[in-house]
């Protein structure tokens, strides 16, 4: 009787790529559909003040930016060199704080509403009065969890 048997080691297949363009491209789109870009452009200059002390933002998510500082050098011509107040992506002025912050807590969930903050970027050498003007607006709007954003100080 004639024995059937293997004979040498049975080889493994190589690995096929014909489908990695695929998944590569799949994994592209997927990135580029759901990363966020940043939301708005800097129109005014803020180098921030140094701070003593500092805490980090816990959910940058629940932050509303208002930025305060003079014009960007190409706008200067334009809106001249006093310090102006941005929010999102245009020039505004105090009055229009309120409709911002409502906007901005409208697009929150309901149970994120309470933790909002709202964070003011400020040039070092803009005049007090502005900050305390966007101060008392953010009062009138019910706005009271303020920060200032500030670097730290430079070790020597």
């Amino acid at each position: 009787m004639a024995k059937f048997g293997r004979s040498g080691k049975k080889d493994v297949p190589g690995l096929t790529t014909a489908s990695m363009s695929d998944i590569v491209f799949m994994l592209l789109f997927f990135f580029m559909v759901t990363t966020q870009l940043r939301e708005t452009e800097n129109k005014v200059m803020v180098k921030l003040p140094e701070a003593s002390q500092s805490a980090k933002l816990e959910r940058k998510d629940l932050a509303a930016y208002i930025n305060v500082g003079p014009p960007v050098q190409h706008l200067q011509a334009q809106y001249g060199n006093d310090a102006r107040i941005q929010l999102n992506d245009s020039f505004r002025s105090i009055d229009d704080i309120r409709d911002f912050i409502a906007t901005e807590r409208e697009s929150k969930s309901e149970a994120d509403r309470q933790f909002m903050t709202v964070a003011i970027k400020a040039d070092e050498n803009v005049r007090m009065g502005i900050i305390t003007d966007i101060k008392q607006e953010l009062r009138r709007c019910s706005a009271l969890k303020i920060m200032y954003a500030a670097r730290k100080p430079a070790k020597d």
